[in-house]
């Protein structure tokens, strides 16, 4: 059994939650559409749930989720908005 958190649910019913195995602490995203379109429950790896970039409202949910688990960004702390000069490379 998983954890799990709401992050959507959609005019027609369909709802999105985040779940964690806890043997694990995978984490997933659980689909769960609405019970005249079958209702079968659906986990998709957060990797394939983000990757059509679509902006649908259930990804927008997640990524605020996630945005909430950052205090603030690092360059807020040197006193701005990031520039090709402070953000970091890949090579630094």
């Amino acid at each position: 059994m998983s954890n799990r958190r709401e992050l959507y649910q959609s005019p027609s019913g369909d709802t999105w939650h985040l779940g964690r195995e806890p043997t694990n602490g995978r984490a997933f995203v659980i689909h769960q559409p609405n019970g005249p379109s079958g209702g079968q429950l659906r986990h998709i790896e957060l990797g394939a749930f983000l990757s059509d970039g679509s902006g649908k409202p259930e990804q927008q949910a997640l990524l605020r989720l996630i945005g909430t688990l950052v205090d603030r960004p690092p360059y807020a702390e040197r006193g701005g908005e990031p520039t090709p000069s402070t953000i970091p490379s890949a090579t630094s």
